[in-house]
């Protein structure tokens, strides 16, 4: 592949030089793709955030925004292709077939893989899930063209080329890469990075049906019986409107019961900095950053955590963040809209009573932010 970071390629002159020995075939890629995740007959809402993105980098290009949707034969999957247009959409590619009831990496690899060779996109999104991860890196690879995974942030440079921003060197740095001489340009891009754009009813303008021809006997890997994890994560940190999370400052695993009391009285979802999970006193589906969720929550309260660059890039989207620590230099400090110099075992008793004295009147209060 022809990865390579920004610091390696700074200019566009640069780029266009390493594009010279571009493949001729190459040149005829257009357009930006969004693969609509389906499954179990819901879009992911990843599918639809990227949309958004998606049609930002088309309009820059000046070419068409397309959805990709694969799933089985029905209701659900051609719903999918016609919601696309209301979130921006110009056109909707649909693979439908009953082999495709279940997500298997086979199928929907050549399903996929089909498309882009048949209509030749420039540019193709899909969300970092552990289905869209499972599919783009298998696609990138039969493809033979690079992928840029777990993205924070996509643009497109005056030349053309896509230019995808993703954490590295276990997050210390963000560095930017770009895929000069192979087509598509692919990209994953984590849930909640990108804002949601508001659906807008809209007809559907061209839907292109493209057939799978593929049975049951070609796939290997069979589906013998779908049984529901019980023990699955139920917190929704990734779309709670409301977020408070702790980090190391709270002292002791005792302390964290401040987090969740005053998540509580909020109706607020509670998370954590990654050293807790690693230690132990939260679970990992509570964690929030670059190796847990990512979330954009119209108030989040963070209380004792430091504010590495791991912890920023899983929060710096969220409307009004505030902080607190004891440290008036903690890296939190930089990017919170409201720093509060001050010890959060103390802060938080004193926060979650003055809420209390609030909110209990009227039960029916909500927090305006």
């Amino acid at each position: 592949m022809s990865n390579v970071t920004r610091a390696a390629m700074p200019s566009a002159a640069n780029r266009a030089a390493a594009k010279k020995d571009l493949p001729e075939h190459f040149k005829a890629y257009k357009h930006v793709w969004v693969f609509v995740e389906l499954e179990r007959g819901k879009v992911h809402p990843v599918s639809w955030e990227l949309m958004g993105a998606g049609r930002r980098l088309a309009d820059k290009l000046k070419v068409n925004l397309a959805a990709v949707v694969i799933g089985p034969e029905g209701q659900h999957t051609r719903n999918a292709a016609l919601d696309a247009f209301c979130y921006g959409a110009d056109l909707a590619y649909l693979v439908s077939d009953n082999v495709l009831s279940e997500y298997r990496n086979e199928s929907y690899t050549k399903a996929l893989t089909e498309l882009v060779n048949t209509y030749k996109p420039e540019i193709l999104l899909l969300g970092a899930t552990t289905l869209g991860r499972d599919l783009a890196g298998s696609v990138a690879t039969t493809l033979s063209t690079g992928l840029t995974a777990d993205c924070t942030a996509l643009e497109v440079d005056a030349d053309g080329s896509l230019a995808a921003t993703r954490p590295t060197f276990g997050g210390s740095l963000l560095c930017t890469i770009y895929t000069l001489n192979y087509r598509p340009q692919m990209a994953t891009v984590r849930p909640r990075v990108m804002p949601m754009p508001q659906r807008v009813a809209r007809d559907a303008a061209h839907i292109i049906v493209h057939p799978l021809g593929l049975i049951e006997d070609d796939i290997v890997t069979k589906i013998l019986s779908f049984l529901p994890d019980r023990d699955a994560e139920t917190s929704n940190l990734a779309y709670a409107d409301f977020v408070v999370a702790g980090g190391l400052g709270l002292g002791s695993p005792e302390n964290f019961r401040l987090v969740r009391e005053l998540a509580t009285l909020l109706g607020a979802e509670y998370g954590c900095s990654r050293p807790l999970v690693q230690k132990g006193w939260v679970t990992s589906d509570r964690q929030i950053g670059q190796t847990g969720k990512t979330i954009r929550p119209r108030l989040y309260i963070a209380a004792g955590i430091s504010g590495a660059i791991q912890h920023r890039v899983g929060v710096e989207g969220a409307d009004l963040i505030v902080a607190v620590n004891t440290d008036k230099n903690a890296p939190i400090f930089d990017f919170a809209h409201l720093a509060i110099v001050s010890d959060a075992i103390q802060l938080l008793p004193a926060l979650t009573a003055a809420f209390r004295a609030r909110l209990l009147p009227n039960s029916r209060a909500r927090i305006a932010v």
